[in-house]
């Protein structure tokens, strides 16, 4: 089967980085892996980001590229590489529900600031309209912060709503359409407190994809370095379009690669399992 690649529209999480930078400077750093800010830094922390974010700019993106059969061996319906999302897409119309659950990754920092975010999603692989939510993590001087949010891009920028993620959190996260309304949800089980559910409207978003993606954020100075998540692993995924609901090799899909300027690996997406539903994104470098 031959498709078309269109260029990547994947400008929703490029708002998050240089916020992400400076929430991090409004917490001091810690010693540790993992640190949670206390209830009035995390208060600043926001105060900042929101004053921020009406200043960023959205990085762009290079186009998909095809991935040779005889090099990689073919994963999906058909294999891509992008220069920040790694994951699954499928393609097709009208689409309306899309889930997916996994276990927030163990982060390994260095003194260089990076990110990861993992979520799910409607639109953006080949529109420039994104209906998404999950978490997102940072190294900052070496230390891992970690979040819950959401984003209707473009009608507004990365919505950070928990604070208190942690690596082995249960998380589900899923964005299900009604006409032109979208209902964006995440769980985690594990800290309730980064749960939420939130409704909003679109009358102009396209509806012509479904992902499940682990992504290096983008900032007005390009991709930033991918954080190292070790591993990613997707499970239980769902979605729907029209009349037809299924999982994620129930329609066309694209396994994604994410590769730097030069056509180095950062992130491998593994086969889907057998039920169709599930894969692992594996990390390899930050750059």
């Amino acid at each position: 089967m031959h498709r078309r690649f269109p260029r990547l529209a994947i400008v929703s999480l490029a708002a998050c980085a240089p916020v992400v930078g400076l929430i991090m400077a409004a917490s001091p750093a810690a010693s540790a892996s993992t640190h949670h800010a206390t209830p009035s830094q995390s208060a600043r922390a926001l105060a900042i980001a929101k004053n921020a974010i009406e200043h960023l700019s959205i990085g762009q993106h290079s186009a998909n590229q095809r991935v040779s059969e005889h090099a990689t061996g073919i994963k999906g319906l058909t294999d891509v590489s992008s220069t920040n999302w790694s994951g699954y897409a499928d393609t097709g119309s009208g689409f309306t529900t899309v889930t997916g659950t996994w276990r927030e990754p163990s982060i390994s920092c260095t003194s260089t600031t990076s990110l990861a975010a993992f979520w799910v999603g409607i639109d953006g692989f080949s529109s420039s309209s994104v209906e998404q939510d999950g978490t997102l993590d940072e190294c900052y001087l070496g230390t891992a912060y970690q979040y819950s949010w959401w984003e209707m891009y473009p009608t507004n920028s990365i919505q950070v709503v928990g604070s208190s993620v942690a690596s082995g959190d249960s998380i589900s996260a899923s964005v299900v359409r009604s006409g032109t309304s979208y209902t964006l949800k995440v769980t985690d089980s594990t800290h309730t407190a980064n749960s939420f559910t939130t409704t909003q409207s679109c009358s102009g978003c396209a509806n012509s994809s479904a992902e499940w993606i682990a992504e290096a954020p983008s900032g007005s100075a390009g991709v930033y370095p991918l954080s190292d998540f070790h591993s990613w692993t997707e499970s239980g995924a769902t979605v729907k379009t029209g009349s037809t609901s299924g999982v994620i090799s129930t329609f066309a899909d694209d396994n994604i690669t994410m590769v730097d300027g030069s056509g180095n690996t950062e992130a491998s997406t593994g086969g889907l399992n057998s039920s169709g539903n599930g894969f692992t994104v594996t990390w390899l470098r930050s750059t």
